[in-house]
């Protein structure tokens, strides 16, 4: 009975109570300790081949936009092995499906080379994203025990209300417009990650192992068990 018991399995805490992260929902992301964050992916810039005049308009710009943020942001570049799987499909649907037997070998022989490239050539591909925090000011003076309190029993922190969450939503949201307003006018292209972006994009990071080979299924056929 003993030798039974000992081998049955015990179930562990949830993976959710080691993590930062609530929820995400419409478009943000909410920490256990109720601030917000929205996430905004931008586009990179060759900034050695720009003339000079233009490299000082672009310094002048970014000092501009830092001056004209009166709170914190983080800078984060993503560098990823590129996957180019699905590109690689293309071509070999395109093998199959052409009658042309001299396209048809090009075709063959210009996946082997891309292959042999990327694998050889160790291609990374990089992805820039800047993250805007909203931190009310009642958060930031919470004391020890609340914190911990928090750490311990986050299903009672969570659990933000639809007022409070719509007020700190649209202060986010006025804090992303601005943000983006002064990306645009350095010239760097940018979109705000929506629900969707935002799991995949948090996905990607702690599963990086995994991510390319098991596809995540949309938010609409997701289903998830809360472990509080």
């Amino acid at each position: 009975m003993q030798s039974k018991k000992l081998a049955k399995a015990k179930v562990g805490p949830p993976t959710q109570r080691f993590l930062d992260i609530a929820e995400i929902r419409e478009n943000a992301v909410v920490l256990k300790d109720g601030t917000l964050r929205a996430v905004i992916m931008v586009s990179s810039m060759n900034f050695a081949l720009k003339s000079q005049e233009e490299q000082d308009a672009t310094v002048q710009s970014y000092m501009q936009f830092l001056n004209g943020i009166d709170h914190p942001i983080q800078i984060v570049i993503q560098s990823r092995k590129i996957n180019i799987d699905v590109y690689m499909e293309t071509l070999k649907e395109q093998e199959r499906t052409i009658k042309n037997d001299l396209l048809k070998t090009q075709i063959q022989d210009y996946r082997g080379f891309v292959k042999e490239l990327v694998e050889l050539g160790e291609i990374m591909q990089k992805r820039f994203f800047v993250v805007v925090p909203y931190d009310p000011a009642t958060d930031k003076k919470k004391g020890f025990m609340t914190k911990l309190s928090a750490a311990i029993m986050p299903a009672s922190v969570v659990k933000l209300n639809e007022t409070r969450f719509k007020e700190r939503h649209d202060a986010l949201l006025q804090r992303v417009s601005v943000i983006q307003n002064g990306l645009t006018g350095m010239s760097l292209p940018n979109v705000m990650l929506d629900t969707q972006g935002l799991i995949e994009l948090y996905y990607s990071v702690y599963n990086p192992d995994v991510f390319d080979t098991q596809e995540l299924a949309n938010i609409n056929e997701l289903r998830v068990e809360q472990g509080f």
